[in-house]
């Protein structure tokens, strides 16, 4: 990021679009950012990763993507997350199809708004309802686990992921409207 500064030396705060528009990824350079994106956050700052934070989940995940607005037209990718099915075809015993979201990433400069993870999260779930969704879970960082208690999920027990502390955590589906596909959600 280019640091400015006024002429008299105080910084420029870096530009934050008032419009954010999160969808399933459909142009080629929505999905460009959506892996720039994970990279940067999960193999560049956080380290979780050596190289890359892909997985075999990637192969079959619908990528969700945050992006900004400038003068009407969609300009950055400032956050993902991927959702995807982890039984198609319904549990064996309960019949229910859980779905899985994951990778939440939002671009440094758009963090501690809450708008912008928030409009992630109800559209990665709501996505999944729309798509059969009976059950939705998510492993969240044990420092996000307030912020997912207050968006609507609960905690069901404490894991480790990638040597980090996480919390396995279900999303009350009552608190998530069903999203059509192609629909956007506005941050």
């Amino acid at each position: 990021m280019v640091q400015l500064a006024y002429g008299w030396g105080a910084p420029v705060r870096p530009y934050i679009a008032p419009v954010v528009t999160c969808r399933v990824a459909a142009a080629p350079w929505e999905h460009d950012e959506y892996w720039r994106l994970r990279r940067e956050v999960f193999v560049e700052e956080q380290r979780l990763f050596a190289e890359t934070d892909q997985d075999s989940h990637d192969d079959h995940a619908l990528p969700i993507v945050a992006v900004t607005e400038l003068l009407g037209m969609a300009d950055e990718v400032v956050g993902a997350v991927r959702i995807y099915p982890i039984s198609g075809e319904g549990d064996c015993i309960t019949g229910a199809r859980v779905w899985f979201g994951g990778r939440l990433a939002v671009a440094s400069t758009y963090r501690r708004q809450g708008r912008v993870g928030r409009a992630l999260i109800d559209t990665a779930v709501g996505t999944a309802r729309t798509l059969g969704c009976d059950e939705f879970l998510a492993a969240v960082q044990r420092s996000n686990i307030p912020y997912f208690e207050r968006s609507g999920f609960e905690f069901i027990r404490a894991a480790i992921v990638c040597g980090t502390p996480h919390g396995l955590m279900r999303a009350r589906l009552e608190c998530f409207p069903g999203v059509e596909l192609g629909a956007q959600a506005a941050a």
